[in-house]
């Protein structure tokens, strides 16, 4: 019995010398525990003033991507919970896994899951949704430090990193109304996980259909992010009947856009009585920025 303890305890000092020789050290895993805290959310149309909201509770997100990265750029583990499939997951936001010792970037991403806009992570500098649209997005990333196999708890409190514009008719839809589309000069569908900025910034264009019945009013919104926190660019705003022909036609020059912010433009939309309209921006980010058309 004794030499049975004296093996033990060798193999067990064996492993404990082993994970402190620096060669050995990628054979050394340590338990990691992530927990994705309340998201960090501006409510009522993402004013300034901030609260929290809870990941359960904020039905705008379908996944989370949960992604470390080593000092070299090499992804190390990723994984992305569907809220959808919760027999996947004890607690939605709660991820338990193993790295070796090491630096990392911690990278998560809460995001909207769609057939026809995949999200893809592709580093901590590099994101997209890679289809027709971009969506709600939260995100944080975070240096990690691996130096023992002690277990590492870890938390994320999600910040929106993405710009909204909606627009809403004062008129009543017309029959021949079948798509909203929206032009934008500048931003993208594309960021850095890291700044929360975008790439690109070429501009895109996003087409939506029209939810309202004929005779009432319509709202029409895209999100996506800015290569800067605040941002000024013309809004181009077309209505396509079913053949995809535009039969009414606005610009909206010098619009300002900032992020965590919603900026709303109300008007005539249905009815292209060709009459151009002033703006006057408003430099208050506290509540939404309205303005007419």
């Amino acid at each position: 019995m004794k030499t049975k303890h004296f093996f033990l305890l060798a193999a067990a000092t064996l492993i404990a010398a082993g994970c402190s020789v620096k060669e050995r050290r990628s054979e050394c895993l340590a338990p990691v525990n992530v927990h994705v805290n309340d998201f960090s959310v501006s409510q009522l149309n993402y004013p300034g003033t901030k609260t929290t909201s809870t990941v359960a509770a904020c039905n705008e997100v379908g996944a989370i991507t949960l992604a470390f990265y080593t000092s070299a750029g090499a992804e190390q583990y990723k994984v992305t919970q569907l809220r959808s499939t919760s027999a996947a997951y004890t607690t939605f936001g709660d991820f338990s896994l193993s790295l070796p010792m090491g630096s990392y970037t911690m990278v998560v991403i809460a995001h909207t899951t769609k057939e026809t806009s995949p999200f893809v992570l592709t580093s901590p500098t590099e994101a997209a949704y890679t289809g027709d649209h971009a969506y709600e997005t939260f995100a944080y990333t975070q240096a990690v430090e691996i130096s023992s196999t002690s277990a590492v708890e870890l938390s994320a409190t999600l910040e929106r990193i993405n710009a909204m514009l909606k627009i809403i008719s004062t008129d009543g839809k017309t029959a021949n109304a079948n798509q909203v589309r929206m032009t934008l000069s500048a931003g993208a569908r594309d960021f850095s996980p890291t700044s929360g900025l975008s790439l690109t910034n070429s501009g895109f264009v996003n087409t939506v259909g029209i939810s309202a019945t004929v005779g009432n009013s319509s709202t029409s919104s895209t999100a996506f992010f800015l290569a800067t926190d605040e941002q000024t660019m013309n809004v181009t705003i077309d209505v396509l009947d079913s053949d995809g022909n535009s039969v009414s036609h606005r610009v909206v020059s010098d619009v300002p856009f900032k992020r965590n912010r919603i900026t709303q433009l109300s008007g005539s939309l249905y009815t292209n009585d060709g009459v151009s309209s002033s703006f006057q921006l408003s430099t208050d980010w506290l509540t939404t920025y309205s303005d007419t058309f």
